[in-house]
């Protein structure tokens, strides 16, 4: 399997880049997460626990026995590709 090949398997489901675009700034809850997707319940705890397996993200304890989830260094080291495919959709 070819890297590109193997990265897709953690990222390329539908959602996977955009949750960790929003982490990318600073760790958000889920009820953040859904709001800011618009994404179904099912759907968000799928692709969280997906890239929670795949190293990519880790749930945070937050008072209340409510969690945030934040980015790992791996989940971090996917900005330079986030920002690259932002830029390549802007061109014509």
């Amino acid at each position: 399997m070819s890297g590109l090949a193997a990265a897709l398997e953690i990222v390329g489901p539908r959602w996977a880049l955009l949750i960790v675009e929003l982490l990318l700034d600073a760790p958000l809850r889920y009820g953040d997460l859904q709001r800011e997707l618009g994404l179904g319940t099912n759907q968000l705890a799928t692709r969280l626990r997906e890239l929670e397996a795949a190293g990519v993200l880790y749930r945070l304890p937050l008072k209340h026995n409510t969690r945030a989830y934040a980015l790992t260094d791996r989940g971090r080291a996917l900005r330079p590709a986030i920002e690259a495919l932002a830029r390549w959709s802007d061109l014509e």
